[in-house]
């Protein structure tokens, strides 16, 4: 059997790439280890977080499935760092880990052009450094002109408790031990890497008296940017918080021999940003307590996840350890908490476009490149999906910038950067976060989706109401007046605000920070949804913000219009760094820009670069 495109792996990653593939008219094969793990969430089942909810919303943007699939599964939703600027605002719900996989499942089993398989696969077939499909453990051949790896945290894989470690997947299942081999036959630098998950617990067994409870919003949030929130709003499932104490930390001490990762049979790099338990003990001694999340994990409400409590103690300290925490004292633990180990690559080998640069169309996507959450992962299967298309039509690889999309962030730091452990993506690794905002990634990237026949009719004459909408909001704000009255000055008096002694642009207005331009139009009898108005409010109070980050975009995208030659020996730069000139070497930078990215690399490497660059090839 013949296939444009194999995607290997079931995860968040392999179902945005299969979907990507397939929607955009490939005839796409989708092969993963077991049906029952396609879009697993083998850790906590909850969506987004900070900077990860904007890449939802980005991933819905250009067409992807994550954010709506989220939004008619969710147990609970809420928008956090609402009191703090609106370029780190983000969403965050709780999933329900049966409901979410079965709804993704439901969607990619009636996709058009895609095939789904059970399998593992064992060999990459590549004749001249061209991919040409898999074999898989059973001895199948299966042909492709583009392969996407999304393996997740299958490859190689060992499950670390304790002084016990088997081979196996996140849940004990077969893993896929073949295939790492194979890369690394062919060239592929392969690296090894960790992360773990916490106990799970029942329901009844936690006294919620003890607990302080965190309640969802009670306004209709969502992550697509398309459509209306469909969850009941008033039973959203709450979530609870408590923390640990110092007999937790000091039986976490005294037993850290006992544990996995202290014991030295962890060799792999885990998560800075998302630590064990005992990390958290040993790493920051002079805290007394730790925050631990009680969050419900599927709709029935029977099991709870201890967020903030990932650890490989042995199953009893594991008991003794919850049951030194208000509110657990008596519970039940259902699921114990693990490590694993599995293969990645270096994502130093692949290109922009996550195309490995040894072997032509083959891309790879998600915790493979050494990323950490789902989110990421989503992002980088879509990223790839499209760009394999993309290679297959000879068209330009689809690349966001970093002032396009937190997507950008991720995939260019990646490749410029390398990893020295699981990546997160963090608000604080985006420089230009003021425009890259929850609000707008609609506005951002959705033209980019219609382009590239992933937004269908319904979404984009949706996206073009909503930006008709905002210009007519515009427009009004900008040729309408509050005029001087006693009602009016009444109504700025009420927020503290200085009244007017003749008539004052409502646009103008805006720009006092008391004034919310929410109750400005309900005091006017102006009529729009929130989400209109949250994005015209924003774009005026911080008008001058914005411009000057818009002005930092620009200096960085000269940098990227100045490009860097194919052919360039970098050997023969002058006066770099050895380190510079080893990352070039490797990394191949397409421009000057990509080249100031790189780790390792110093301003006066670029500035040898530019005039050897003048000098030899007359580049200015």
């Amino acid at each position: 059997m013949k296939y444009d495109v194999i995607v290997v792996g079931g995860g968040h990653a392999g179902c945005e790439a299969s979907l990507a593939c397939a929607r955009m008219g490939k005839k796409t094969l989708l092969i993963t280890g077991n049906f029952k793990n396609i879009a697993d969430m083998p850790c906590n089942p909850s969506i987004g977080g900070s900077a990860k909810g904007i890449v939802v919303r980005e991933i819905d943007a250009l067409g992807g499935e994550m954010g709506f699939n989220t939004d008619r599964t969710l147990l609970q939703i809420k928008m956090l760092n609402v009191k703090k600027g609106p370029g780190v605002r983000s969403l965050r719900a709780q999933g329900c880990k049966v409901n979410y996989p079965l709804q993704m499942f439901e969607t990619l089993s009636h996709q058009e052009n895609l095939e789904l398989k059970e399998g593992f696969a064992k060999d990459l077939i590549v004749e001249n450094d061209y991919i040409k499909g898999i074999t898989t453990e059973n001895g199948e051949t299966i042909n492709s002109d583009a392969v996407i790896l999304t393996t997740g945290t299958y490859l190689n894989s060992d499950i670390l408790c304790a002084h016990e470690s088997y081979k196996g997947g996140p849940h004990g299942e077969k893993n896929s031990m073949f295939l790492s081999k194979s890369m690394e036959e062919h060239g592929l630098k392969i690296i090894r890497l960790k992360t773990g998950t916490p106990p799970r617990i029942l329901k009844s067994s936690i006294n919620f008296d003890e607990v302080t409870i965190e309640e969802g919003d009670k306004t209709p949030l969502t992550f697509s940017n398309f459509y209306d929130a469909t969850y009941d709003i008033e039973n959203q499932r709450p979530c609870y918080l408590t923390y640990t104490n110092k007999e937790t930390h000091k039986i976490i001490m005294d037993n850290l021999k006992e544990c996995a990762l202290y014991s030295g049979m962890i060799k792999g790099v885990g998560p800075r940003y998302c630590p064990s338990i005992e990390d958290k003990v040993v790493k920051f001694n002079d805290k007394d307590r730790h925050q631990l999340f009680l969050e419900p994990e599927r709709s029935d409400d029977i099991e709870y996840y201890v967020g903030g409590f990932s650890t490989t103690m042995p199953h009893e300290i594991q008991e003794k350890l919850l049951h030194t925490i208000d509110g657990l004292k008596n519970c039940e633990i259902t699921k114990y908490g693990y490590a694993i180990e599995y293969d990645a690559i270096d994502p130093l080998e692949l290109n922009m476009n996550l195309e490995t640069k040894k072997i032509h169309n083959l891309f790879t996507a998600g915790q493979i490149n050494g990323t950490s959450g789902y989110e990421e992962a989503a992002a980088q299967g879509l990223m790839a999906g499209i760009n394999a298309v993309l290679k297959l039509n000879n068209k330009e690889p689809f690349i966001l910038k970093r002032n396009e999309a937190y997507i950008g962030v991720l995939i260019d730091d990646l490749i410029n950067k390398g990893i020295t452990e699981p990546y997160r993506l963090l608000t604080s690794r985006a420089e230009f976060r003021l425009l890259l905002r929850h609000d707008n990634a609609s506005l951002r990237l959705t033209e980019f989706g219609r382009k590239l026949g992933l937004i269908n009719d319904e979404k984009y004459n949706i996206y073009l109401n909503k930006i008709d909408r905002i210009k007519k909001l515009e427009d009004y704000l900008s040729n309408n007046y509050l005029e001087l009255s006693k009602e009016n000055n009444e109504f700025l008096e009420k927020y503290n605000s200085s009244k007017i002694t003749g008539r004052i642009k409502l646009f103008d207005l805006i720009k006092r920070p008391e004034i919310n331009l929410k109750d400005l139009l309900d005091y006017l009898k102006y009529e729009e949804k929130e989400e209109i108005i949250d994005m015209v409010e924003i774009n005026i109070k911080y008008e001058g913000y914005i411009k000057k980050t818009q002005n930092e975009v620009n200096k960085m995208l000269k940098l990227e219009e100045k490009q860097i030659p194919d052919d360039i020996d970098y050997e023969k730069v002058r006066n770099i760094a050895t380190e510079a000139k080893q990352k070039f070497s490797k990394i191949r930078p397409l421009t000057i820009g990509q080249a100031s990215r790189i780790s390792g690399v110093n301003p006066s490497d670029i500035t040898m670069l530019l005039v050897y660059l003048k000098k030899e090839y007359n580049n200015d």
